[in-house]
């Protein structure tokens, strides 16, 4: 499993370096879109496939990154939302 060994937030895209030496871009807006929680979870199956939803800045700062063990990251947003648990392969996955 590839781990980052370096992660950064700016100009609204999270970028990642990965341990083989690959970088991958994540858009912000695509990263809350797809937060892994159970209550964004419910929100996206109650609107169904075809809601998008409209964030606010604030909604899409991220204010801190924390290292969750050695699968995953942990984002927390400005509004004050931070139970997604981001693991790797989906961190992957949304960058592509």
């Amino acid at each position: 499993m590839m781990t980052p060994v370096n992660i950064k937030a700016a100009d609204k895209m999270l970028t990642i370096k990965w341990d083989d030496e690959r970088i991958t871009n994540i858009k912000l807006a695509n990263l809350r879109i797809n937060c892994p929680c159970a209550i964004c979870s419910v929100d996206r199956e109650s609107h169904g496939s075809k809601y998008i939803p409209i964030y606010s800045d604030e909604q899409l700062t991220i204010s801190n990154i924390e290292v969750i063990g050695n699968y995953a990251i942990g984002i927390s947003w400005k509004d004050n939302h931070n139970t997604g648990i981001y693991d790797y392969n989906h961190l992957i996955k949304l960058s592509s």
